[in-house]
């Protein structure tokens, strides 16, 4: 009995670490509810150790037998909340407080059938069977598949294969001939052995996913305009370098340079609230109107960026013909009726295997040029000068 013991008081101390590092996360990350409701599942699950240390001891033991497996199958329920939210995959409460009362009452159902027979053993580690599958579903269901999704939904099977596995476990180990001799049984020990390598287990996964959803939050708002909405510069890079290796029938893509005309004279007549507005007006219409594929960016102050995967020249320029328009002929809050803001647009394809800073110049002396012949106007670049090797040159004149 003092294995057991010891080793619920193990998964016990195990379930209150798990608690605080869940509530660190609910502090750290903007979606708490997931965090919340799974430190409130470990906490709930570890009052099953009070019970069956108890359990031998009191003079009601079906008392704290039930509330053992109560506790457990609670704390599991409010896992697959906490999963259900993280995941998008919501579980009804209807339908789980169903489930958990008629799982309880099946276990008062079966309390004083023999134990260690296959009738108890199944259906006491049935109700743990169905949870378990039913959060590894859940996983599976959503839409994310990092490795560390993977790693969840396999330790959940793995779980939910555990308490099938504990059916024949209860009846070749045997569990004790009642819920009292239980501790005393060595179905105890394999029991609380296996079941604390898993709540590790699984307890470390969930928090894996959640800690990368943070890293992940971390690092898109390092990429983020916060004004705009759009990606920084360092955002637009790193979105569009892959892009460049996809090489089409257009090159790899083109370039259009935007900014805004006269935007500082707005900031000094109407004050920075009324930019702040033209600012993110222009970043809606850059949206609104470039391609799904498209990456748009705003690099700083009033000077904007969007790059168009395998689009050619020609409807580059349609696009941002449009972009301009739209722009010229919307009304921005802040600013009186009157006033119109405008942009110059300065595009540039790529060439295969131009360095993005080259195509970036080209464009933006594109848009020097618009500004140059009067704003709110698109200009074109030039493509670049190919400069061949010095012996192309000497063969191509003899």
């Amino acid at each position: 009995m003092g294995g057991a013991i010891s080793l619920l008081a193990v998964n016990f101390i195990i379930a209150q670490i798990f608690v605080v590092a869940f509530v660190v996360i609910a502090a750290k990350s903007r979606a708490r509810g997931p965090a919340i409701w799974c430190a409130a599942g470990f906490a709930v699950a570890s009052l099953s150790a009070v019970f069956e240390t108890v359990l031998p001891f009191t003079p009601v033991p079906k008392l704290f037998a039930v509330g053992a497996f109560a506790s457990v199958l609670a704390g599991f329920i409010l896992l697959r909340l906490g999963l259900g939210l993280f995941y998008r995959v919501p579980a009804r409460m209807p339908v789980l407080a169903v489930f958990f009362l008629g799982s309880v009452i099946l276990d008062l159902l079966i309390y004083d059938l023999p134990r260690g027979t296959l009738k108890h053993a199944f259906f006491y580690q049935l109700p743990f069977f169905i949870i378990q599958a039913w959060s590894a579903s859940t996983v599976l269901r959503s839409a994310r598949r990092s490795r560390a999704d993977w790693i969840l939904f396999g330790l959940l099977v793995l779980t939910s294969a555990y308490y099938l596995l504990k059916i024949y476990a209860a009846i070749a180990a045997g569990s004790g001939t009642t819920a009292a001799d239980y501790l005393a049984s060595p179905f105890a020990l394999i029991s609380q052995a296996l079941g604390a390598m898993l709540i590790v287990a699984t307890g470390i996964a969930i928090l894996g996913v959640m800690v990368k959803e943070i890293i992940d939050e971390a690092r898109a708002s390092s990429e983020l305009d916060a004004l705009s909405g759009l990606f920084n510069r360092r955002g637009f890079m790193d979105r569009v370098a892959p892009l460049l290796q996809a090489d089409g029938i257009e090159g790899p893509g083109t370039l259009i340079l935007a900014d805004l005309d006269r935007f500082k004279l707005v900031n000094d007549t109407y004050g920075h609230h009324a930019g702040d507005g033209v600012i993110r007006q222009f970043s809606r219409v850059l949206v609104e109107l470039m391609p799904m594929r498209a990456v748009a960016a705003r690099l700083g102050g009033e000077e904007f960026v969007v790059f168009l995967p395998r689009v050619g020249l020609a409807e580059a320029r349609v696009l941002a013909q449009g972009m301009r328009a739209a722009m010229a002929s919307t009304r921005v809050d802040g600013l009186p009726e009157s006033v119109r803001i405008t942009a110059s647009f300065g595009v540039a394809a790529i060439v295969s295997g131009e360095p993005m800073e080259a195509a970036m110049q080209r464009a933006d002396k594109a848009l020097y040029a618009a500004k140059a012949g009067g704003r709110n106007r698109v200009e074109c670049a030039e493509p670049p000068v190919l400069v061949l090797p010095a012996t192309s040159r000497r063969l191509g004149r003899s």
